[in-house]
């Protein structure tokens, strides 16, 4: 007997969600996040200048560039990326190990800020700048993870 109402495969893919491609769809997220996050900090950073937080780093006697941040906020978040896709490839939990290694290195990150001799309205500004970067790139990599190992 042939019938059209046969037997039908399950993948357990999510309709409309192409998993073919996760590599890319991490990479993808991941680029989209950093621009995200070099925006927003650059933004938020050029707000906090015009209400006058002067970031100048006494060590060096000199104000930190609107593109300094856009510049280290890149760097650090393509690191993240580049973490996240080596997880992905090499480790049975890569959304957790990510998660946990870039909160760790988050809060390491927090350290040269607070202890770089700077005003409180530059140091304070500093971190929230680190963990406006942080929101915005750990969530997107961390679920993006996730929905691959699914």
């Amino acid at each position: 007997m042939n019938s059209i109402d046969g037997p039908t495969l399950t993948t357990g893919e999510t309709p409309g969600h192409d998993h073919r491609h996760p590599q890319r769809e991490l990479v993808v997220t991941g680029l989209l996040a950093t621009l995200g996050a070099v925006v927003l900090t650059t933004a938020i950073a050029a707000l906090a200048r015009a209400a006058g937080v002067d970031f100048e780093v006494p060590d060096g006697e000199e104000k930190i560039p609107l593109s300094g941040f856009a510049v280290v906020t890149a760097f650090a978040s393509l690191l993240g990326v580049v973490l996240a896709v080596a997880l992905r490839r090499w480790s049975a939990r890569p959304s957790t190990w990510f998660l946990r290694t870039t909160v760790v290195l988050t809060l390491v990150s927090l350290v040269p800020a607070t202890l770089s001799g700077a005003d409180i309205a530059t140091i304070l500004t500093l971190v929230g700048l680190h963990l406006v970067a942080a929101a915005v790139v750990i969530p997107a990599l961390t679920w993006r993870l996730m929905d691959a190992e699914r």
